[in-house]
């Protein structure tokens, strides 16, 4: 029980900078603004597109126009062969692989200052649910994360790999003993192979809180369902009480996934994404994801019906209206 216990002021210390945040989310996202452009100025990018020059979000718009990966690729490019200075101060800590519809495969940097954004968003997301529901008791249990592999490759010693790969190496000491499956089971290739490697090790656990993309955690609870011969997940983990899940749309599988526990679990819903934490849920009740105005990354937004315009309107979190898409 201690480490629910010493975690819960700096829960309700999350809930409170959320809601600080909230009510100052302009304010805050122009000071990130301000700091990005600072610090973007001497770098190739900063340079090519004139940041000395920018003293308002007007100017930003006027000399860096909005593009796709395959625009911003030649930069990256330089960077994996290893040049520094280039979209940002220095060299990326990883370089995170993704793969997109239109561009194949794709580098992103993660910049060492963005590392607080990553992990830290998904600690804030859980401890805000901590604070505003009172559960805290997947802490003093074990937890799961169904990621990829967290074994990385190398470009020009930037350790490069998967998003959820990279993440497990940004879990702090005091999660890390708590967490499955272990390094060994999640750097197996095969996902056959490696989900038969996660029931057999985690099917005596006292598991509290279970991560992951639901098609993954479906496939996760059929099998231990079918391994254990019990009726429910709740029947394998009394303790279960907690579900966070991202990269798809949850509703499909809610009623699959509820039925194979045994019972509506609270869940909270995150948008973690290669190019930075976007959101979270805030509130079980209320499906709506929380901006991450706080944390690094300026936003900006397009009309849906004008994004393959050649100049959309760009617009700031000052601007946006609720129900307009």
């Amino acid at each position: 029980m201690w480490k629910s216990k010493i975690a819960s002021p700096f829960a309700q210390l999350t809930a409170r900078n959320i809601d600080r945040a909230s009510r100052n989310a302009i304010d805050l996202q122009f000071k990130i603004f301000k700091n990005l452009i600072e610090i973007g100025t001497n770098t190739l990018f900063g340079k090519d597109h004139n940041f000395r020059g920018i003293k308002t979000y007007t100017d930003f718009t006027k000399n860096v126009p909005l593009r796709d990966y395959e625009q911003l690729k030649p930069y990256v490019e330089r960077i994996k062969h290893g040049e520094a200075n280039i979209l940002w101060r220095g060299k990326p800590a990883y370089f995170a692989k993704t793969s997109g519809t239109t561009s194949g495969v794709k580098y992103i940097p993660i910049s060492k200052e963005s590392i607080p954004n990553h992990f830290g968003s998904a600690r804030n997301a859980l401890f805000n649910y901590y604070a505003q529901t009172g559960n805290g008791t997947w802490l003093d249990h074990k937890v799961i994360f169904l990621s990829g592999s967290p074994e990385l490759d190398e470009i020009h010693g930037i350790p490069t790999g998967r998003l959820s790969g990279i993440s497990n190496h940004m879990v702090p000491a005091w999660l890390k003993r708590d967490q499955l499956p272990s390094y060994k089971t999640n750097c197996i290739e095969d996902w056959e192979t490696k989900l038969d490697a996660i029931v057999q090790e985690t099917l005596s656990q006292r598991m509290a809180l279970i991560s992951g993309i639901p098609p993954w955690v479906q496939m996760y609870y059929e099998r231990l369902l079918a391994v254990s011969g019990k009726k429910t997940i709740l029947d394998i983990f009394p303790e279960f009480s907690v579900f966070v899940y991202g990269g798809v749309n949850y509703a499909p599988y809610r009623a699959t996934l509820e039925k194979l526990v045994g019972s509506a679990i609270d869940s909270v819903e995150v948008y973690p994404a290669s190019e930075g934490f976007i959101a979270f849920q805030t509130d079980r009740d209320d499906p709506a994801l929380w901006l991450n105005v706080n944390s690094g990354i300026f936003f900006e937004f397009v009309p849906a019906n004008e994004i393959f315009d050649p100049h959309p309107t760009r617009l700031t979190v000052n601007d946006v209206e609720t129900n307009v898409n």
